[in-house]
C-alpha cells in the first residue's frame, strides 16, 4: 500500500493544478494529461498514484472486475487509482461497485483517460472520479485486466505507483514522487506571485506594471530568477 504524507497533500491542495503545472513546464517534466476532468462537481484530490490498465477484453488473462478490485485493495488508503484505458477508451473503466469499494478502503478518488459509468452513485457517497467522459454500458465482456500495481499511461503521461495525482477543476496532473519537493516550491512560487499580481491590481496598480514587475512573462523560463 501507499504511504501517504499527510502534510505533503495538505500543500498539494493548497496550490492549483495550473500551479502545478507552470511548476511542470518550468523543470521540464512532462506531467498535465489533457481532457482528464471531474466527472461532476467535486472535491479537489491529491495523494499517490495506485495504478491499473484495462485493454480490449481477450488480451489479457485476469477478469476487469476483479483485477480492479486488486488494485484498489493494494493502492489503499489515501491513494489515488490511475486508470489506464488508453487502449479501450470507450469502454467503461470505473463502475459503482469499484467506487464503493475503493470508499470503502479510503481511496481519495480516481482518475481515468477513459470513460465511466455510475456517475449518480459516485455522488451519493462522494467519490471524486475525474474521466474523459460517461458511458452506460457494462465493463463485462469489453475489457480485461493488463496489471496492477505498475508503470501506467494517464492521456500519454507516464505514471508510475507512488507517482503524486492532484486533480482539481482545471484538470490532472502527475509529479514524479522523487521530484515532489521542486515541483511543490515552485508551484508555490507561482501562486504567491499570481496572488500579489492579482492583489496590486485591486489596490490599483497599473496592470502591464504589475505584470512586468514580477517578470510575468518569464517566470518559467530556467534562466528566470
Amino acid at each position: 500500500m501507499a504511504t501517504v504524507d499527510t502534510r505533503l497533500v495538505s500543500q498539494f491542495l493548497n496550490v492549483s493544478t495550473c500551479n502545478i503545472s507552470d511548476a511542470l513546464d518550468r523543470l521540464g517534466i512532462e506531467g498535465a494529461p489533457q481532457g482528464v476532468l471531474p466527472i461532476y462537481p467535486t472535491i479537489k484530490i491529491a495523494g499517490p498514484a495506485a495504478t491499473l490498465k484495462l485493454v480490449p477484453a481477450g488480451q489479457a488473462q485476469e477478469s476487469t472486475v476483479l483485477g480492479t478490485l486488486r488494485a484498489i485493495v493494494k493502492g489503499g488508503a489515501g491513494s489515488v487509482l490511475v486508470i489506464d484505458a488508453s487502449e479501450n477508451p470507450k469502454v467503461n473503466a470505473y463502475g459503482g461497485v469499484a467506487g464503493a469499494t475503493s470508499k470503502h478502503n479510503g481511496l481519495v478518488g480516481c482518475v481515468t483517460d477513459g470513460v465511466v459509468r455510475d456517475v449518480d452513485e459516485y455522488k451519493q457517497y462522494h467519490m471524486p472520479v475525474y474521466a474523459r467522459g460517461i458511458a452506460q454500458q457494462s465493463v463485462r465482456g469489453r475489457s480485461s485486466c493488463a496489471g496492477y500495481g505498475i508503470p501506467v499511461k494517464l492521456g500519454g503521461v507516464t505514471v508510475r505507483p507512488g507517482d503524486f495525482i492532484v486533480a482539481d477543476d482545471n484538470g490532472t496532473v502527475v509529479v514524479p514522487q522523487e521530484r515532489l519537493a521542486e515541483v511543490l516550491a515552485f508551484a508555490q512560487k507561482v501562486k504567491a506571485t499570481e496572488d500579489a499580481v492579482i492583489a496590486a491590481i485591486r489596490a490599483g496598480a497599473d496592470p502591464m506594471e504589475a505584470h512586468e514587475k514580477v517578470n510575468y512573462d518569464n517566470m518559467l523560463k530556467a534562466q528566470a530568477a
